[in-house]
């Protein structure tokens, strides 16, 4: 039995009253298994399969080429279709409703599978590392902390740092700024980017990495170091440098229709798809290029452009660690896991595309006419752009679907490069095995000859539900180890068992924020798909084989029963509600470089908040949504996001009080709106009428 941390072990010396008569013994040091590598994991965000060359895309990304060349190529690969629950899966080797984290944390609710509070018995490879001897880092996005536990105040058992992770620098939220970030270094705000007009996130990110390794090979070089390296890229809103972003100027004018066709003949043609298989046709919901309106096609072909120097940006930057790693000379015994995307290509942009990506979250879309005025912004923080569903549904070729949608491999299937210098010998091979994201924890522990512990901080642990792909490092043509796998995001679900797959999209198109909930049942279509003949599930045979369909929804409710993925549900906008959620409705907000940490919903919960000290940094401006107030002639100004779309909306000037105090109360979310009153010397009261939230940075600015 195995136990972490491991027991303290009695004395083995000699004391006596004289030290002369006396035997010292020396405290050991834990290290791990003769041979344990070094563990590099890089997972990057919203990148489709087909996006990269590696899987056969149009955008370069050579490191991962480096990746898949040095090591092997897994082409059925699978996530969760979801960011939060990807991650969630990807460190504890659970299911992500094992994990509790059957959706990301924003809309977290009331259910075993669902509330987002990852529990104790689901210990973190960086936990089980680092008690082994291990150093650990997470650089990055982390996404797995409960809404309501970020903040000064913590509690930091669910923040990286409380999760095994020695050093931490990143952000906690589902996105955030790749020019102004909401950053922590371990559990303490930062703003790293003030007074500089050279700062990138993401490079930002590659340096704190290198510099962490190089001082943990420094000091202690004979210790082996855990990595995640999770860049906010390509989440949007796709930010990078005008020069990455115009090196594919008009590569992207014969629009996502041929885009899609082009990636499909290069995966056929390199082997990345068997021969045979099928390019399923576009959802009739996304328009053909051929139809879409001419006057905006620039709009799209430039958040193309944007969007393919973003990933090229991105991939640069995990090959300066790469080299950096191999400076050192610890490229030979680093196992290095490339994960091209927690799920599908994102169609969160909307049909049109998206100036401020926080409009779809609003169900807002914007006006094309305002993106075409506006054209010059994309990338840059003057906006928060994200591209077309066109180009989405193009960059997860040959699938169905995208992001979100995990019924089709479209929004689960993402490619893999895996590369160990001293623990594989087939350099530059192909992987063909049924795997997910759920595995990777059990690889990392064989390859490192670590035991999973059944104990971890004395509390007893749920079983590995992942199953090590170390086999198929050394065998091409082993048989996948993966027999079953379920697979459930907002009631899109699907069930993949020896070889064949039952999936139901429930509906919802994924760029559509605010849409009826539709209902469970025998309303709802399954399909049936044999993988062995059918690798983009091409092929509906539910129609022919209606007692497999049937086996495989009996399997499902095995599964779904099994790891608390009930109660099925679609609802996301009232999940929203902080009511609920545990939340803090009293509170003190003082000023501070960084402001208000927390999500504060002022349109959909009453609340009350005392504020001491003077207003917040007047020159402060936050892009894409949200709200403030501003002082004309000694009184408050309400300003809404939601009147004023594209308005940058900032503080005309600090109103210095001793103590302010805001009430708001509640309309409902179809009619939000709020009445603020500020009580002090010198404030003014007014109306706020609509109210647009932005939620996904994490809640650590006020906007």
């Amino acid at each position: 039995m195995v136990d972490l941390p491991r027991n303290e072990q009695p004395f083995g010396g000699v004391i006596n009253p004289v030290g002369a008569d006396s035997t010292p013994v020396t405290p050991s040091i834990d290290y791990p298994p003769d041979g344990a590598p070094n563990v590099v994991v890089v997972l990057l965000d919203d990148v489709g399969f087909g996006a990269p060359p590696t899987f056969g895309g149009p955008v370069p990304t050579p490191t991962l080429d480096r990746i898949a060349q040095a090591g092997l190529r897994y082409n059925q690969f699978h996530t969760t279709a979801l960011c939060s629950p990807t991650r969630a899966a990807l460190l504890t080797g659970r299911n992500h409703h094992s994990a509790h984290m059957g959706t990301i944390c924003e809309i977290a609710y009331g259910f075993p599978g669902y509330d987002s509070v990852l529990p104790q018995s689901t210990a973190t490879i960086a936990q089980i590392l680092r008690m082994n001897g291990y150093n650990t880092a997470l650089f990055g996005k982390a996404h797995f902390t409960p809404t309501w536990e970020i903040g000064p105040a913590g509690p930091f058992d669910r923040w990286p740092t409380g999760l095994g992770f020695e050093r931490f620098y990143g952000f906690l939220g589902g996105d955030t700024s790749q020019y102004e970030p909401a950053l922590f270094d371990q559990t303490t705000p930062v703003e790293p980017y003030v007074g500089r007009d050279d700062y990138h996130l993401t490079e930002d990110l590659a340096d704190k990495a290198i510099e962490w390794i190089q001082r943990q090979q420094t000091s202690a070089p004979d210790k082996p170091f855990l990595l995640y390296l999770a860049p906010g890229a390509t989440h949007s809103p796709h930010h990078v440098w005008p020069e990455w972003s115009d090196r594919f100027a008009g590569q992207f004018d014969e629009g996502w229709d041929a885009l899609r066709e082009q990636t499909y003949a290069r995966q056929l043609e390199r082997g990345i798809i068997p021969p045979g298989t099928q390019l399923t046709p576009r959802p009739e919901q996304i328009p053909a290029w051929a139809d879409y309106d001419d006057r905006y096609k620039p709009v799209a072909r430039r958040l193309m452009e944007v969007y393919a120097g973003f990933l090229a940006h991105t991939d640069a930057q995990i090959g300066r660690v790469v080299d950096a790693i191999d400076d050192l000379g610890q490229w030979e015994n680093t196992l290095f896991i490339y994960i091209c995307g927690d799920n599908g290509a994102s169609a969160e942009g909307t049909v049109h595309g998206a100036w401020s990506s926080p409009s779809f979250q609003n169900g807002l879309p914007e006006d094309p006419e305002w993106l075409l005025a506006h054209l010059a912004d994309f990338g840059t923080v003057r906006c928060e752009n994200h591209y077309n569903v066109g180009w989405a549904w193009a960059l997860d070729s040959p699938f169905q679907w995208m992001k979100q949608v995990a019924s089709h491999f479209g929004g689960t299937r993402n490619g893999m490069a895996v590369s160990w210098p001293r623990g594989i010998t087939c350099a530059g091979e192909q992987r063909s095995q049924f795997h997910h994201v759920i595995d990777v924890v059990p690889t990392i522990l064989e390859a490192a000859g670590i035991e999973m512990p059944e104990r971890v901080n004395g509390i007893e642990q749920k079983p590995i539900e992942g199953v090590s792909m170390r086999y198929s490092f050394d065998e091409a043509d082993a048989h996948s180890r993966r027999r079953t796998q379920y697979f459930e995001i907002f009631g899109n679900r699907a069930i993949y068992h020896e070889g064949w797959i039952a999936s139901c999209f429930h509906g919802r198109l994924p760029w559509v924020r605010t849409q009826r909930t539709n209902p469970f049942g025998d309303s709802e279509r399954w399909e049936l798909y044999h993988l062995a003949d059918d690798f983009s599930q091409g092929v509906d045979l539910a129609e022919q084989y209606p007692d497999k369909l049937a086996e495989l929804q009996a399997v499902f409710d095995t599964e779904a029963r099994k790891y608390d993925v009930y109660p099925l549900s679609d609802a996301r906008l009232a999940r929203a509600l902080p009511a609920n959620r545990p939340n803090l409705h009293l509170g003190y907000l003082l000023p501070q470089p960084c402001a208000d940490p927390r999500d504060l919903d002022a349109a959909l919960h009453q609340h009350l908040i005392r504020t001491a000290g003077a207003a917040a940094d007047p020159t402060r401006r936050r892009p894409g949504g949200g709200h403030l107030h501003r002082w004309v002639n000694g009184r408050v100004e309400p300003v809404s996001a939601r009147r004023h779309p594209h308005v940058r909306l900032q503080l005309l000037g600090p109103r210095t009080h001793h103590g302010r105090r805001h009430r708001s109360a509640s309309r409902g979310p179809d009619n939000p709106g709020a009445f603020v009153r500020l009580r002090r010397r010198g404030t003014g009261e007014g109306r706020v009428g609509h109210l647009a939230r932005r939620r996904h940075h994490g809640g650590q600015r006020t906007r």
